[in-house]
């Protein structure tokens, strides 16, 4: 799994992000001094410090022993999570939803835990493919099982805002591992699965 470096976000100005978020109002045509842009470099500090807090989340602590052992071993799944990242290419939002599914084998994971696993990567400079295979490595990790399904269909406003603008596209990528990857009727039904719960 990819090694992560905690971001320095510090404040008040004179450090960190918001020391250097006049200068670049500034580069951009902008006035950093009239009412409305006054505060706007501790305010987007705030808001990065939020949306980079993936990088000081560990998976260990969002599982914090929440793994049961259960004798069930069909299909878990959990569908239709929302999420927001931010492109690491453009640092522009994406956001979509992606839909988790694993095989069970001695123990299971407490399903508000997928969604914080989901957003434990979506809150860090990300793009779709890595995150679609860091969630599937995440839960692989921690559950042990026979095999996980990661789909993951976004919409990137790196494509809606500039380059292409085309506002209509989404993109999807998917992530299989174990049985998922080896079993097409698993693979199949968990795409099954899936799309009956598209809207």
């Amino acid at each position: 799994m990819r090694q992560t470096t905690a971001i320095k976000v510090l404040s008040p100005r004179g450090e960190g992000i918001a020391a250097h978020m006049e200068e670049i109002l500034a580069l951009t045509g902008e006035d950093p001094q009239r009412e409305g842009l006054k505060r706007t470099p501790e305010r987007w500090e705030k808001a990065m410090r939020f949306l980079t807090s993936g990088y000081q989340t560990r998976l260990e602590d969002i599982v914090n022993g929440a793994l049961f052992a259960v004798k069930f071993d069909e299909m878990v799944v959990v569908r239709d999570i929302e999420f927001y990242s931010m492109c690491e290419h453009h640092l522009l939002p994406f956001h979509g939803r992606m839909h988790v599914a694993y095989l069970p084998t001695t123990k299971v994971i407490g399903l508000s835990k997928i969604p914080r696993i989901v957003n434990m990567f979506a809150r860090r400079f990300q793009v779709q493919e890595r995150l679609t295979q860091e969630v599937a490595e995440a839960v692989s990790e921690c559950v042990t099982p026979r095999g996980v399904a990661v789909m993951c269909e976004a919409s990137h406003f790196c494509m809606m805002m500039r380059g292409v603008e085309k506002q209509g596209s989404t993109t999807v990528t998917s992530a299989m591992l174990g049985t998922f990857r080896e079993n097409k009727a698993t693979r199949d039904e968990f795409l099954s699965m899936v799309s009956r719960g598209a809207r």
